[in-house]
């Protein structure tokens, strides 16, 4: 059976770092994920709506089969430009593509945005978008502990009807391969079951990580579209991006079989999922510190289902962790708990 990593974030795979950027003032931000050497990566999209950088080199068939670091970000189209804050530093550490000797290396730093820019800040930034600044902020801060719910590219976000934010969960399997998810949750789609405060994710929490709120009796649930979604949801409004990362030893055909399994943690967390408006995408990236054994396919299948229910978990948890800003309300504000722990 498998267990809750030892501190409960993606960190918990060796050779990765976070780090995470904010505007305060413009509610938006930037979370980094680099890795302490090249990693090969893959990427899955399911929503209608996506925004990536770089993203189509992650291909299987490409060239570059590691990358240095990923960027997601706040912003819309602008939050594209914190990948280049990202290369910048660590072009300077010396971290690339060689390309050919004696050519400057390139640092392979693939990233995805999320529409922020209707939840209120002040975006007049004039002719300098931040989001260059954040990427290089983001990736400066990066370590092995790091801040939850409203931080990095999670500041901005709302998830259905309640403040979103940016979560992380983490496993270990019975033979001690551990898989991470770090996500961002800006979502058309609800976290909750309706009529309750009960997320939808609760059949896979651990150990109280998004309030122990779960099911105490059945319920007969409508199978139509939940009264908590975004309001007036547009395309290239909404998004849940993320990462699953892993320190098996895979090939990127491989890992593209476990982002597409992973990415159904978004259905098991959000409803709707995978809409026309989300930009829903998933990174899977292994740092490869230990081997695998054989059969392989079996162990893809297994990191795989347990990346699944780390990604639903990072989503709620994204949620429960995030604070209320000024008319975007928290979850925990719209849903205040007693003393037994009733809403």
């Amino acid at each position: 059976m498998a267990k809750r990593g030892l501190r409960n974030l993606i960190t918990d795979v060796a050779g990765l770092r976070v780090g995470n950027a904010e505007d305060a003032n413009a509610r938006t931000g930037v979370t980094v994920l680099l890795f302490d050497a090249p990693a090969p990566a893959v990427a899955d999209i399911r929503g209608g709506a996506p925004g990536t950088r770089d993203v189509e080199g992650l291909n299987p068939i490409s060239l570059v089969d590691g990358v240095d670091a990923i960027a997601m970000s706040g912003g819309s189209a602008f939050g594209n430009d914190a990948v280049s804050g990202v290369q910048a530093w660590l072009k300077a550490k010396g971290r690339g593509f060689e390309i050919r000797p004696g050519a400057p290396r390139v640092p392979i730093v693939p990233g995805a945005i999320l529409f922020d820019l209707a939840n209120g800040g002040d975006k007049n930034w004039g002719d300098e978008p931040p989001y260059r600044a954040l990427g290089r902020r983001a990736v400066e801060n990066a370590s092995d502990d790091f801040t939850l719910g409203n931080a990095g590219a999670g500041l901005g976000a709302v998830a259905g009807a309640y403040k979103g934010g940016l979560g992380t969960a983490s496993a270990v399997t019975d033979n001690e391969f551990t898989v991470g998810a770090l996500v961002a949750v800006n979502s058309v789609g609800s976290p909750l079951i309706p009529g309750t405060h009960i997320f939808w994710a609760s059949p896979f929490e651990q150990g109280g990580e998004f309030g122990n709120c779960g099911l105490r009796e059945p319920l007969s649930l409508d199978l139509g579209l939940p009264s908590d979604i975004k309001g007036g949801v547009r395309a290239g409004q909404n998004t849940t991006i993320g990462i699953v990362a892993t320190d098996a030893a895979l090939t990127r055909v491989e890992l593209m079989r476990i982002a597409i399994m992973a990415t159904d943690g978004f259905a098991h967390a959000l409803r709707p999922a995978h809409t026309p408006f989300d930009g829903d995408l998933l990174f899977a990236v292994s740092t490869g510190k230990r081997s695998i054994g054989e059969p392989r396919q079996f162990e893809v299948m297994q990191l795989g289902c347990l990346a699944a229910g780390c990604v639903a978990r990072a989503i709620a948890r994204g949620v429960y962790e995030a604070q209320s800003i000024g008319e975007l309300k928290s979850y925990r504000d719209m849903f205040r708990r007693d003393e037994h722990g009733q809403a």
